[in-house]
């Protein structure tokens, strides 16, 4: 994150700011289209995320999943052709991933990357330093990781390993919620946070989003899962379902259980 960055700003007269001064929506999505490489992947999306909600995006391998994930964070590998990103009413969907990181967004990778020779410590000082636009110390950011390592069941001693370097596939998933609960985002996207998880690290990673949320309750959180078992463990509000960049249905839990059963057969065009 790069704290010079300005965020740009948005005015009442550009039509995205609310009528009447409601409260807009922690995230909405209008029309969005997307392309890789000139490659078309994400073909009109339109989804709100009200804060405090958890929805959830399930769809089959190649839909569009992980590239809307990477749009929503300003990926410059991926360009948006149509549409707009807004969040809490203001048009995000030309700003850099910096600064949406900084504005209160956060991205749980999938695979998370190791960078031999940072420790986790260190990261997360730079990293919440941008946040808040202030340089911390060493010891501020040790007390409040200490802190947050008791409420997730973390050892102490993970904040000196380097970061994601040697961690088994559980380990990098606890150190993704670990930094959500100190960098304290508006919203969480996590993309596919459950891949390669047995059930009982699911489980841990689950309860781990479930703390950060009690102590944060307007935390909205977009989670990209293929399974129905992180939908339960989450208490997802609603689930949308992706097939081939556009969102072909959307319910409640239920639908998840249904997609668990039947598979995607019913939604393929």
């Amino acid at each position: 994150m790069n704290p010079s960055s300005p965020a740009p700003e948005t005015s009442a007269a550009d039509g995205n700011s609310p009528a009447g001064g409601a409260t807009p929506p922690l995230l909405r999505i209008v029309g969005l289209h997307a392309s890789v490489e000139g490659q078309p992947i994400l073909r009109g999306i339109d989804l709100t995320v009200e804060s405090g909600q958890v929805h959830a995006i399930m769809g089959p391998n190649g839909s569009g999943k992980s590239t809307l994930a990477n749009v929503l964070l300003g990926n410059p590998a991926y360009e948006v052709t149509a549409g707009s990103i807004l969040f809490r009413g203001e048009d995000i969907t030309s700003w850099a991933t910096d600064v949406r990181g900084k504005a209160g967004i956060f991205l749980a990778f999938q695979d998370p990357e190791a960078i031999g020779g940072v420790p986790v410590i260190q990261f997360l000082r730079q990293a919440l330093s941008a946040r808040r636009g202030m340089d911390l110390s060493v010891l501020e950011v040790r007390l409040l990781m200490m802190e947050w390592m008791e409420k997730l069941g973390m050892d102490p001693a993970f904040g000196e390993r380097h970061l994601n370097d040697g961690f088994s596939g559980g380990e990098k998933k606890r150190n993704e919620i670990l930094q959500m609960a100190m960098l304290e985002p508006e919203l969480a996207v996590l993309d596919e946070t459950d891949s390669g998880l047995d059930v009982d690290a699911l489980r841990t990673v689950a309860r781990g989003v479930h703390t950060v949320r009690e102590a944060r309750p307007d935390l909205g959180v977009l989670v990209i899962s293929h399974y129905q078992r992180m939908l339960e463990e989450l208490d997802a509000d609603r689930v949308h379902v992706l097939v081939d960049g556009v969102i072909v249905d959307e319910g409640g839990p239920e639908l998840g259980a249904r997609l668990e059963a039947e598979g995607y057969d019913a939604w393929r065009s």
